[in-house]
C-alpha cells in the first residue's frame, strides 16, 4: 500500500484484479526466476525447483529446521562454514535472505511500476511470532532488494492500525 493524498491505497496487480503476492519463487531449469503467481503455477509441476515458505526459514539455522525438512519439496541443506539454512535448487544454493530480497524486489518494481517514480523506502510487516534474528534477516532482504527499512512491523499491528485509520477517516 501507499499514501495518496493522505489517503491509504492499496495496490494491485498491472490487470487491477488482487493486491497480494504469494510469496514463492520458481528457478527454470534455465535457471531463470519467476515469483508470485507465475511462481505458484509451477508448485504442482515442479516442486522441487519452487521454493514457498521462506519466511519460515529467515534467521532459522539447519537444525531448527532439520525436522521440516521431509515436509517441503525443495531440499534444505546445512552449510558447512555457516549455521544458516540454504536451499539447493538443482546445483546452486539459496539463502531465505536472498530470496526473500527477491520477493521484496518484485514487490519494489511492481510499486515502481504503478507510481511511475523510484521507490527507495519501506515499512515491511512481519509474523507476530518473528524473533530478533527473523526480523533482522527481514530487514537484510530489504536492504538487498534497494530499500531502506524504515520499520519492521508485526503484521498484527499492522492491521490494527489500518482498521484504525479507516475507521478515524
Amino acid at each position: 500500500a501507499y499514501i495518496q493524498d493522505g489517503t491509504p491505497v492499496i495496490a494491485k496487480d498491472p490487470n487491477g484484479r488482487t493486491a497480494l503476492v504469494p510469496s514463492i519463487v520458481h528457478f527454470s531449469e534455465e535457471g531463470h526466476m519467476v515469483v508470485g503467481d507465475a511462481a505458484r503455477s509451477k508448485l504442482i509441476s515442479h516442486p522441487e525447483r519452487t521454493i514457498y515458505s521462506v519466511k519460515r526459514l529467515l534467521g532459522r539455522s539447519y537444525g531448527d529446521m532439520a525436522a521440516h525438512k521431509d515436509r517441503l519439496a525443495y531440499r534444505i541443506i546445512d552449510a558447512e562454514d555457516e549455521t544458516l539454512v540454504k536451499i539447493a535448487i538443482g546445483d546452486k544454493y539459496y539463502t531465505p535472505v536472498g530470496l526473500s530480497a527477491e520477493i521484496l524486489r518484485f514487490l519494489k518494481t511492481r510499486m515502481e511500476e504503478l507510481l511511475g517514480m523510484t521507490v527507495s523506502k519501506a515499512v515491511i510487516t512481519v509474523p507476530a511470532y518473528f524473533n530478533d534474528a527473523q526480523r533482522q534477516a527481514t530487514r537484510d532482504a530489504g536492504k538487498l532488494a534497494g530499500l531502506d527499512v524504515l520499520r519492521i512491523v508485526n503484521e498484527p499491528t499492522a492491521a490494527a492500525l489500518a482498521y484504525g485509520y479507516k475507521e478515524a477517516s
